[in-house]
């Protein structure tokens, strides 16, 4: 089996495109039983961020399988097939696993360095366990890639070099608000925070510090809302919570909104915005929104409106802040190259397991066979010798099997390793059925691709291939 991600993301593709992509907690479960519906998936995992989307699925026919993902996107998202393929990459195999390392480690995000994609790609998994739809395959590879990402923030300062999409967003803020040194532009205002989720939770955080006066969170759930201002007031900040009904009436109070519901349609329309300027002088006191939504949380249109700064998800992206020291990016891909050479030492290693069982067994049977066969030629050895004869038997296959099962288990961990197990098949006549059918659950491997992608061009194949779909 082998990783197939199809992916739309900041880098590929303009925000209104994004925003059509997005797979929301409700629409997730939904697409993962549809992919699983296909015969040619086995394990689907959807991370769906504020910045991308990425499906990576087990497939056993690379043809099928990007057929079907392709389908869904266009079904879900409403574009075309030419438009989804368009902004969309392809990774294949080794390169799947390679991106998402890559995205754990915060080295693909808008902001390099920002922590937030790994509780993303912990609750992407999360949802994909809970669905039945991680396999072994996925397993490992979310559980590598969230170990490479943590040892990525605890060895290099990617992190400190950069910043989260909230901190650019409030950094951009304080400067509009009149601050000539990022953060002290917020001290001692108002902010209005739309949302309970993690990025609401990490909106508190960065305004807390910023010494901001006083915090009104908004969210559906009344619940978590106040779960939310409490944390804020341990802090040893006011604040209070406000139905949605009444956010017009906390805009109206407030110096800076942050949004960030992943709403499907938008929370904060113009008529909203118009009521709660209504109730304050702009050219006196102006409002900065930092909406962080995808889909947008707040109609484009208010950015019109005088005494409004409206900064979206668009703006953010041509943010010179959001890159990270050019040494702590470097020590990142080492580590991730490193870690990925060895995730993928180990897969081969796991792939070629059936065959040497299947090999030993063969031979066990081999050997009990043979002295079956010598007992009823010599039925006069007693029982010590009987036993001498089988414990010389069964060494001396032991040690004619020794090298060769550890060597093809070295040699599996190298590129193209699993050539090795496919001769020790063809030589000792070893089907792949015979080799699945001695192996335990985690050791099976399923049958060979049919499309025969080398490891030079399977990437660039996959990409060529799905573009010509619309033609």
């Amino acid at each position: 089996m082998s990783v197939l991600l199809v992916g739309i993301s900041h880098r590929s593709a303009p925000v209104s495109i994004l925003e059509k992509v997005a797979v929301g907690d409700t629409d997730r479960p939904k697409l993962i039983d549809k992919m699983l519906a296909s015969p040619h998936i086995s394990e689907v995992m959807i991370v769906s961020t504020c910045n991308r989307v990425e499906i990576y699925s087990v497939v056993d026919a690379f043809h099928g399988a990007l057929a079907t993902v392709g389908d869904l996107l266009t079904e879900h998202s409403g574009l075309a097939l030419g438009e989804v393929t368009k902004h969309a990459y392809v990774r294949y195999s080794e390169a799947a696993a390679e991106h998402l390392f890559a995205v754990a480690s915060g080295l693909d995000s808008m902001v390099i360095g920002e922590q937030q994609i790994l509780g993303q790609i912990r609750t992407a998994y999360a949802t994909s366990d809970g669905q039945k739809a991680a396999g072994r395959v996925l397993h490992e590879l979310a559980q590598q890639a969230l170990r490479v990402g943590k040892r990525v923030h605890s060895e290099t300062g990617i992190d400190k070099a950069g910043a989260s999409v909230v901190s650019v967003a409030l950094d951009r803020a304080a400067v509009l608000l009149g601050a000539s040194n990022g953060h002290d532009g917020l001290a001692g205002r108002t902010a209005v925070v739309v949302g309970a989720g993690a990025m609401g939770g990490l909106s508190v955080a960065h305004l807390t510090r910023a010494g901001i006066g006083r915090i009104v969170v908004v969210n559906r759930t009344r619940e978590r809302a106040e779960h939310l201002a409490d944390t804020v007031r341990a802090a040893g900040v006011d604040a209070a919570t406000v139905d949605f009904g009444d956010l017009t009436v906390a805009l109206a109070e407030a110096d800076v909104m942050i949004t960030c519901t992943g709403a499907v349609g938008a929370v904060v329309t113009l008529a909203d915005a118009h009521l709660a300027l209504a109730k304050r002088d702009p050219a006196v006191r102006p409002l900065v929104i930092c909406d962080l939504g995808l889909p947008r949380d707040v109609e484009p249109s208010v950015a019109g409106l005088p005494g409004v700064s409206l900064l979206d998800m668009a703006s953010m992206q041509a943010d010179p802040a959001a890159g990270a020291a050019a040494s702590d990016e470097d020590a990142a891909r080492e580590i991730v190259a490193g870690e990925l050479a060895t995730y993928l030492a180990g897969q081969r290693l796991a792939e070629v397991t059936p065959t040497v069982t299947a090999l030993r067994q063969r031979a066990a049977e081999v050997v009990e066979g043979e002295l079956l066969r010598l007992e009823s030629r010599l039925p006069g050895l007693d029982d010590p010798q009987r036993d001498e004869v089988a414990r010389t038997v069964r060494r001396v296959v032991d040690k004619l099997l020794h090298a060769p099962t550890v060597r093809v288990k070295q040699l599996a961990s190298t590129p193209g390793g699993d050539a090795y197990a496919a001769a020790l098949r063809e030589l000792f006549e070893l089907a792949p059925g015979s080799a699945e059918a001695v192996a335990t659950p985690m050791e099976l491997r399923a049958v060979e691709l049919a499309d025969d992608f080398t490891a030079g061009h399977e990437n660039e194949n996959a990409q060529n291939w799905w573009k010509g779909m619309q033609e």
